[in-house]
């Protein structure tokens, strides 16, 4: 089953991908292993998430900015195929 964390303010978009049978956490700036997880979902509003712009991760990263639950959850289908 897929990892996958969203930023607190998408709370819309964690229910959403649960019920999708994903896996889904908050992510916080407590959490410094980005690499936990298969995938991160973000606002897009902050640039800096976490006080690093550099922030090295593994994992698929998607800005939410102008996106629908839906296709968050269509873009991690497709990237996860």
């Amino acid at each position: 089953m897929k990892r996958v964390a969203v930023e607190a303010s998408l709370s819309h978009v964690k229910k959403y991908l649960q019920k999708q049978g994903y896996v889904v956490s908050e992510l916080n700036s407590h959490h410094s292993d980005l690499n936990d997880y298969d995938a991160i979902v973000v606002s897009g509003q902050n640039s800096n998430f976490m006080g690093m712009q550099d922030t090295k991760t593994d994992a698929v990263v998607i800005q939410a900015k102008g996106l629908s639950a839906e296709d968050i959850y269509e873009q991690l289908e497709n990237r996860f195929r």
